[in-house]
């Protein structure tokens, strides 16, 4: 499948003083950030008291975020984040006619919500609710509040020390090492020769390219946590893959990188660590996801990533004069929930953790340290732009018509913003095609630990659990593939996404099973949901409320930026 090709005359350009603005390096609110955005204002009226209602559509061609300004003079202004959650059928403008109220206009057919009458408006009402999506006009509209998201107790520590005490970075390193090296590491026993279960489904990714001799061998993965079809006795092919049971186009693969066949690891050295014994060996599982069966979406977390300075930025291309590298410092008036939509909670089948934090995404080193003030990893969510796409970072995107697309990024890539619903970067490709071999092969800067900015130990230690994505094109399918890794170096990590022949491939988090937590969802016809976790420690970041099961980022606000598939037939 092509990479997306998409003329920049599709969409208006910006009002000329909106793209003066985003471009201008001065402080700024998030909403000067936006922009395509369009504003609309009507005179309103509350209890015979006059006011001004505005209107600011954030990205028209995505018609998914608003901000409703009411102002009613004497400094007395209120702003509330609305989300529609239909944006591909539903659109929002002010009613005509009196009283006034915003009109909501679905096949052909047109709902006047009253939003700012009554004592409490329905506004006031949703926002004391305290709700991250606080429901308003039966459900046609969403109110999002800014809530406080679930930390766990490590999260709460690591936050304080880079927060509240000096050398409070170095003081995180030295435990990462000494604690959480190899903390996760997974092995499995290899089994006899010719035991892997029947062919590959049709349907299914392509294959790991292993090594001749151990491509009729298995492995029996000791925590995999979800259930899967085919597989016997608990032995899975080295680098096959078998379908989940109950979620069609989901599938399911493991390996070690030392089972990577020889040509791929003997190849572009100069690019790639060698593997050590202990991540040669390690287990890595990885679940493919159809995307001609789901959409992919992004969601900020509660709290990061933020929009301020990273401590990793030096202090000669800081510029102490901005909150922030893009001009802004927080993300207010705007709501960030750290959790699913509740209008997509029946449709959504995965959700797995976003990348690194702003503390450490950005550079310290190499060229990227040198421009951009440090080139700081960008991000947006439904069209709003909350940071930056920097040129050179690879970046996962998903267009307002749900096309979702992998590449390093370029400055001739921002023609396509006006079409960016969800974006999120996170440092430099571990894997990317050659443009001659058309092969997939490690990334420029896999082996250069600060120029890449791969994080581990001030002594430059690589090794430890990290999660990533990649893109794998069969002809016919293209599939979205998140590996978790149970102890790697990007090298291992380059190595393996190019065994399954991953197009473009880049790193999420890492560290601890919180930063790489992966869960399915498979929905019940009677009701009820059956949770499943990629690795069974994961499950401990859900939650008990009474005797029910309270999952990350679907049924409770999370901290952490995250990703989440749903089924492409029931969101629509």
């Amino acid at each position: 499948m092509p990479s997306v090709a998409w003329s920049a005359q599709a969409v208006p350009d910006p009002a000329p003083d909106q793209a003066a603005q985003y471009r201008a390096v001065v402080p700024k609110s998030i909403l000067e950030l936006q922009q395509f955005r369009t504003s609309t204002s009507l005179p309103i009226e509350r209890a015979g008291r006059p006011g001004t209602a505005t209107l600011i559509d954030l990205n028209p061609t995505v018609n998914a975020a608003f901000l409703l300004t009411l102002d009613w003079g004497k400094g007395t202004r209120a702003a509330y984040h609305l989300e529609n959650p239909d944006p591909r059928g539903q659109t929002l403008r002010f009613a005509d006619g009196t009283p006034a109220g915003l009109a909501i206009t679905a096949k052909g057919a047109s709902t006047t919500c009253q939003l700012w009458a009554g004592d409490p408006s329905p506004l006031e009402a949703a926002r004391r609710s305290s709700l991250p999506y606080a429901p308003l006009c039966d459900g046609h509209l969403y109110l999002r509040n800014q809530v406080e998201g679930n930390r766990t107790e490590l999260e709460t520590v690591t936050d304080f020390l880079r927060d509240n005490v000096w050398g409070g970075e170095k003081i995180i390193g030295i435990v990462k090492d000494q604690l959480y090296s190899d903390a996760y590491v997974e092995q499995a026993t290899l089994g006899k020769a010719d035991q892997a279960s029947g062919a590959t489904s049709p349907d299914a990714p392509r294959a790991a390219d292993v090594a001749p001799n151990l491509a009729g061998r298995t492995l029996a993965p000791e925590h995999l946590g979800i259930n899967i079809s085919g597989a016997t006795h608990g032995q899975l092919g080295i680098g096959r893959w078998y379908p989940v049971g109950n979620l069609p186009g989901v599938f399911v693969s493991t390996i070690q990188p030392d089972e990577v066949a020889p040509r791929i690891l003997e190849s572009r050295r100069d690019l790639v660590s060698g593997l050590d014994a202990v991540e040669g060996a390690a287990l890595d599982f990885l679940i493919a996801f159809d995307l001609s069966a789901f959409d992919l979406g992004f969601a900020i977390g509660t709290e990061h990533p933020r929009v301020d300075w990273s401590v990793r930025v030096n202090d000669s291309v800081r510029n102490d004069a901005l909150p922030g590298p893009d001009g802004i410092g927080t993300t207010a008036p705007l709501a960030t929930t750290g959790m699913v939509s509740p209008a997509l909670t029946n449709a959504t089948v995965a959700v797995f953790t976003g990348g690194y934090k702003r503390s450490h995404g950005a550079f310290r080193y190499g060229e990227f340290a040198t421009r951009n003030y440090g080139t700081h990893y960008g991000f947006v969510e439904q069209g709003v732009v909350y940071s930056k796409l920097q040129p050179g970072l690879a970046t996962i995107y998903v267009l307002d018509d749900g096309t979702i697309d992998m590449r390093t990024w370029t400055a001739a890539d921002d023609a396509l913003l006006p079409r960016v619903r969800f974006a999120r970067q996170n440092g430099v490709p571990l894997a990317e095609t050659d443009p001659a071999s058309h092969a997939s092969v490690p990334g420029p800067l896999v082996a250069k630990w600060g120029p890449g900015n791969w994080s581990g130990s001030a002594e430059k230690n690589l090794r430890t659990i990290r999660a990533g994505i990649c893109l794998q094109d069969t002809g016919t399918k293209r599939f979205l593939i998140y590996g978790y890794f149970s102890t790697a170096t990007p090298s291992a990590m380059a190595r393996v996404f190019q065994a399954y022949g991953c197009g473009y491939a880049m790193l999420l988090d890492m560290n601890a099973l919180e930063h790489t937590y992966l869960a399915l969802y498979v929905h019940k016809a009677g009701g009820g949901l059956v949770v499943q976790h990629l690795v069974e420690g994961m499950a401990a970041l859900d939650k008990e409320s009474g005797n029910q099961l309270v999952t990350r980022f679907l049924g409770y606000p999370d901290n952490r930026d995250f990703f989440y598939l749903t089924r492409r037939e029931a969101a629509r």
